[in-house]
């Protein structure tokens, strides 16, 4: 009974993930191949994905860089290079290695001339902060995101799958990130994007390697034996290139991640020690610098850290320990209230030289794009009836709707009223004259 059970089981589940008639390996294969190129439309989708990803890092905008990420062609030769090496095929992985250098290349080259010659700069650019420091979640999503990917190409019916995969496994944003450190000279930035677009790539291509094999995709057969043991030799090479950095730099995020989770758990633990206070941290790696602020930590008080930060996981080595000696409690916190203020009060100049400068610009506005003299004497020389001309810019606002729109008013000052078609001409002249579709004009009468 037991056993027919659990063959039944067996049989459903098998019926279940059976793939062999739902995918078509050749169609997929020459697909791939196709897509592994740098020419034609990949070229032109590689440039808008490129000031696409660096706008939106720029401006700090998750939508535009998911968008960035959406017309990527750069996974094209990533999931050639898988299909290569679960094939044997030493030519496609030659040219897609080559286009993905290629690619690479451009993608870097173009994004730090970007952020050379972009004028803003972000007080708290926390989207390209984001991507210099890779997770063990990073690795999982390239993994599983590259598996999801080699197999929706493989199906006969293809669905919206890549997309969801193409936002997963980010390939756009980390390089134009590493473009953004090139270009200001942040190499954290420029090492921890590049890290990240690595761990990307490379975890998609032994994904793809592994589905290949286990799809079965059809391999080249060489008949010279001596070139087929060489092409062996070479795919096997690259194989374990590609698997074990992907293994190391697993290990090493999970590593960081650990380290970063105890650290922070020793923190919240340690806040205040002896007469001492954390008050910030800093990690590198594995290693960490915590910034301490009191009355002095004697030798006890420092040991009892260190022993605390071993009771966490924590080394002794991988803590660096930068104290602020203020003499007392009390002090310390003078002084950090006054750091505060003092913080406080650059925003507040820094503001003020802000406002001021709009309220020039606003003023420059106001006063030099029109030539109210020389606006005046024209007018006159058509309208002589005019006597005084008001001109001023505002807005006009709708009491039902509340919608705001610009509007340039001018008041025509008469001895005697004007008739509407010298009204309707000087609002047509005057629209041309100061280049303003918003110009109304509307006439006073005033008896001498």
């Amino acid at each position: 009974m037991a056993s027919s059970f659990h063959n039944e089981l067996k049989g459903l589940l098998r019926s279940i993930g059976y793939l062999a008639d739902q995918v078509d390996t050749v169609e997929a294969a020459a697909r791939i191949k196709s897509n592994i190129w740098f020419r034609g439309p990949n070229v032109w989708i590689l440039a808008f994905s490129i000031i696409i990803a660096s706008v939106g890092l720029n401006v700090n905008s998750t939508a535009v860089i998911i968008g960035a990420m959406l017309i990527s062609p750069l996974m094209g030769p990533i999931i050639g290079v898988g299909l290569a090496l679960g094939t044997n095929d030493t030519e496609t992985l030659r040219l897609s290695a080559v286009n993905l250098l290629v690619m690479v290349a451009i993608s870097l080259l173009a994004s730090s001339l970007y952020f050379l010659i972009s004028p803003l700069e972000l007080a708290n650019p926390t989207e390209l902060a984001a991507r210099t420091h890779p997770t063990i979640y990073d690795v999982l999503i390239a993994f599983f995101g590259g598996l999801a990917g080699i197999l929706e190409n493989a199906r006969k019916e293809r669905g919206t799958v890549l997309s969801g995969v193409a936002i997963a496994t980010a390939l756009m944003p980390p390089l134009c990130t590493a473009g953004y450190g090139l270009a200001n000279g942040n190499w954290q930035y420029f090492l921890g994007a590049s890290f990240l677009f690595l761990i990307n790539g490379i975890f998609i291509i032994l994904a793809t390697y592994l589905m290949v094999r286990v799809l079965g995709f059809r391999k080249v057969e060489f008949t010279d034996s001596k070139m087929a043991v060489r092409r062996k030799i070479v795919i096997w090479v690259v194989t374990l290139a590609i698997i074990v950095p992907s293994v190391l730099s697993a290990i090493q995020v999970v590593r960081e991640n650990n380290f970063e989770r105890n650290l922070k758990a020793f923190i919240a633990d340690s806040k205040s020690f002896g007469r001492g206070y954390v008050y910030n941290y800093e990690i590198d790696g594995l290693t960490a610098e915590l910034y301490l602020v009191g009355d002095g930590m004697s030798d006890d008080d420092t040991e009892e850290l260190l022993a605390a930060a071993e009771r966490h996981g924590i080394q002794r080595d991988q803590l660096s320990i930068k104290e602020h000696s203020f003499g007392s409690a009390r002090e310390a916190s003078e002084r950090i209230i006054r750091s505060l203020n003092e913080k406080a009060e650059s925003d507040i100049a820094r503001k003020d030289a802000e406002i001021k400068l709009l309220e020039r610009q606003i003023e420059t506005l106001r006063g030099e794009d029109i030539p109210y003299a020389q606006v005046a004497r024209e007018v006159k020389y058509q309208f002589p009836a005019v006597r005084d001309l008001t001109i001023a810019r505002g807005a006009a606002v709708s009491t039902d709707s509340l919608r705001v729109r610009p509007c340039t008013q001018v008041l025509a000052t008469t001895a005697s009223a004007l008739r509407r078609s010298e009204v309707t001409e000087l609002e047509n002249w005057l629209r041309i004259r100061l280049a303003d579709t918003t110009v109304v004009v509307n006439n006073l009468v005033e008896k001498p």
